[in-house]
This record gives structure tokens, C-alpha cells and sequence, in this order.
């Protein structure tokens, strides 16, 4: 078996330095299973399909889910919210809220 001289090998450490020292890549996210019916409002990415919905890409985490269980306590007495978050369990109204955070915003309207 040949040894490389201490210089080559030394490069070579070097060089394959940052390969190693890089971190795993994340797989993306999927959907929550629950998403279709906040998703023909709210759009599946977070973007609202209707008028006067809030868009929700973006949102901080902590915000979203203090609101989703707030809607479904009654604390925030909106009727369409309230039946839609009343029969999802604590971890699926996380999932939704941790899935609309990891959208991206959407881009500001531009000014007339």
C-alpha cells in the first residue's frame, strides 16, 4: 500500500473539508392531511382565493397557532373558522400552522 506524502494529503483534507462539514438538506415539507378545507380559502399555499381572507404564507408560527386554537375555543368568534377548526385535534391545527409559516409571503400589491 502506497502513503501519500503529508502535503498531498493534507490538500486534500482541505479540499474535502467543506463537503463534509455541509449541512443535510431538509426534505420539504408535505401538506397536512387537514389542508382542503383551509385551502378553498386560504389558498394551499397560504395565498387567499377570496376577497377579504387573510393570506396566511408567511405568518409567524406562534401567531398562527394561538389564532387557530383561538377560532376554535370561540375566543375569536368568526362562525366559518370556528367550524372549521372545532373538529381538528390540537396536533393537526399545529401542522396547519407550522405548514402556512414555512410558505413564502406573499409579494406586496403594487401602489397605484
Amino acid at each position: 500500500m502506497r502513503v501519500l506524502p503529508f502535503p498531498v494529503l493534507l490538500v486534500l483534507l482541505v479540499l474535502a473539508a467543506p463537503l463534509r462539514a455541509a449541512p443535510p438538506v431538509a426534505a420539504p415539507m408535505a401538506p397536512p392531511a387537514r389542508l382542503g378545507l383551509c385551502a378553498a380559502c386560504h389558498g394551499s399555499n397560504g395565498i387567499a382565493t377570496l376577497p377579504g381572507v387573510p393570506n396566511l404564507a408567511g405568518q409567524r408560527l406562534d401567531y398562527l397557532r394561538q389564532a387557530l386554537a383561538d377560532y376554535r375555543s370561540g375566543r375569536r368568534d368568526v362562525a366559518p373558522m370556528r367550524a372549521a377548526t372545532g373538529p381538528l385535534s390540537t396536533r393537526e391545527l399545529d401542522q396547519l400552522a407550522a405548514w402556512y409559516a414555512s410558505r413564502p409571503p406573499c409579494a406586496p400589491a403594487a401602489k397605484r
